[in-house]
């Protein structure tokens, strides 16, 4: 018998519907144009609300996976735990999460690669009603084909942290990095133009400095960058807006952003 963590959010940020859900994100990604460069990001930041809210968002990113989605093999998926908090960067001691798309199986020597590191812990606490994680996996199993998740709920840890982890599990192109964060909460419509864009500045400049009130996902984020940074990444903005641009009113809204990071080729 293997263990399944089963969805939390199937039916409030998502259809619960299997073929309302794979209509819904054919609709997302078939409205999301390709840019001429085809080039293949080994990671991407994606937004974690509603689909109503942030799916469009989401899906400029995702729809870069879609060409290597023979080759990818690996997602290592990072999320901020928004429920249970945790020290470092906790793994859910699960085989296999479940969608209504169908199960997803957990790359288990991936995860054993990491169990001499004292920042990986594993709580399925963490997981269970964790929604930062379990948006993203619909859009996963949708434009990849054969793939193996690695999933770590973000707790209290240093970007020097997160970074270890992902160069532990570095690989190849099979390897895609999925770090999931929203951008401010709750400002007004205006406000958060302003702070969502100095935010996505920071990124683009590839400050690890992000905080919880620019990025729920800043602790993750800024790990990313580290990372990037030591493998030469460079990062892209694919789409940026808030939940006053989607479905929600503007006196409170949520930013969100989405990014691909790709091998910078100008110093080869």
């Amino acid at each position: 018998m293997h263990s399944v963590r089963q969805p939390a959010v199937a039916g409030a940020f998502y259809s619960g519907n299997g073929q309302v859900l794979a209509k819904d994100i054919k609709t997302f990604l078939d409205a999301t144009t390709l840019a001429t460069d085809r080039a293949s990001p080994k990671a991407i930041i994606v937004p974690h609300a509603g689909y109503v809210y942030s799916g469009q968002t989401a899906a400029k990113a995702f729809a870069r996976l879609i060409p290597g989605r023979k080759t990818i093999k690996r997602v290592i998926l990072l999320g901020p735990v928004h429920r249970v908090p945790v020290r470092g960067l906790a793994l859910p001691g699960v085989d296999v999460f479940a969608t209504p798309l169908g199960e997803i199986e957990l790359d288990q020597s991936a995860i054993a690669s990491l169990s001499h590191l004292n920042q990986v812990v594993v709580s399925s606490a963490a997981h269970a009603l964790e929604h930062s994680l379990e948006v993203q996996l619909p859009f996963l199993e949708t434009v990849l084909d054969d793939f193996k998740l690695v999933p770590l709920a973000v707790g209290d840890a240093t970007p020097a942290e997160v970074a270890e982890v992902l160069d532990t599990l570095w690989g190849g192109s099979e390897t895609i990095i999925v770090v999931s964060s929203d951008l401010s909460h709750f400002l007004s419509y205006e406000l958060a133009q302003t702070v969502d864009k100095e935010t996505v500045q920071n990124i683009l400049n590839m400050k690890d400095t992000l905080t919880h009130q620019q990025a729920c996902g800043g602790t993750p984020v800024n790990g990313l960058i580290l990372a990037a940074k030591h493998h030469h990444l460079k990062p892209k903005l694919l789409d940026l807006c808030n939940s006053g641009d989607t479905a929600g009113d503007k006196s409170r809204v949520v930013g969100y952003a989405s990014f691909m990071f790709t091998e910078d080729t100008s110093n080869a």
